[in-house]
This record gives structure tokens, C-alpha cells and sequence, in this order.
């Protein structure tokens, strides 16, 4: 079973996270969710930091350090209310599949 369309939500919400702590680059997030198990082509990762872009949920800007540049990511309000509520989100679905609340 391929597993990693499961993922693909996780992978957004790691980012976001990461993005509301402190500004990133694509190398270190890359880092990052490899050390979560996640292995991330550069294939795949900027077009999630660019889609995640697109819906407002960040914003980024060329940083130069002498002749080379870094594209930085941040989180913008936006990105911040939907990350709030992800964690609401993530916090029942995690009740729920470890038993820590009962529904139904």
C-alpha cells in the first residue's frame, strides 16, 4: 500500500509549525521532516512550500548571503488561524485513535 498520499496532510502541518517557530528554507525543512521519517524529494517539497504559498499560508523572500540567495518561508496570519485549528483538529483525531475520549 502506498502510504505517503496519508502523509501529505502531515507533512503540510510540519511545516507550518515550523514556519510559526522561526523562518525556513527548503534544505532545512527538508532535514527536518527526514528526521520524522519523511523523505522528501526536492520534487515534491517545493511544490508543497509553493502551494502552501499560494493559499496564503505563507509568504517568502529571497535572502542574500554574498553570491548566493536562500528563498526564506514564513507563516502568515493566515497560516497561523489554520494552524491553530489543524491542532484542534489533530488533538480530537488523536484522542480518538489512542482512547483518550469516547464517541459516539
Amino acid at each position: 500500500m502506498d502510504d505517503k498520499s496519508l502523509y501529505s496532510g502531515l507533512i503540510r502541518l510540519h511545516i507550518l509549525h515550523h514556519a510559526a517557530e522561526e523562518p525556513l528554507y527548503g534544505v532545512w525543512i527538508a532535514e527536518e521532516l527526514a528526521r520524522h521519517g519523511y523523505k522528501l524529494s526536492a520534487g515534491t517539497l517545493y511544490p508543497i512550500l509553493h502551494g502552501l504559498q499560494h493559499k496564503g499560508y505563507l509568504r517568502s523572500h529571497l535572502e542574500r548571503n554574498g553570491k548566493s540567495a536562500r528563498r526564506m518561508y514564513r507563516i502568515t496570519p493566515l497560516g497561523r488561524k489554520a494552524l491553530h485549528m489543524a491542532r484542534r483538529r489533530v488533538q480530537e483525531l488523536f484522542g480518538e485513535m489512542f482512547g483518550m475520549e469516547h464517541h459516539r
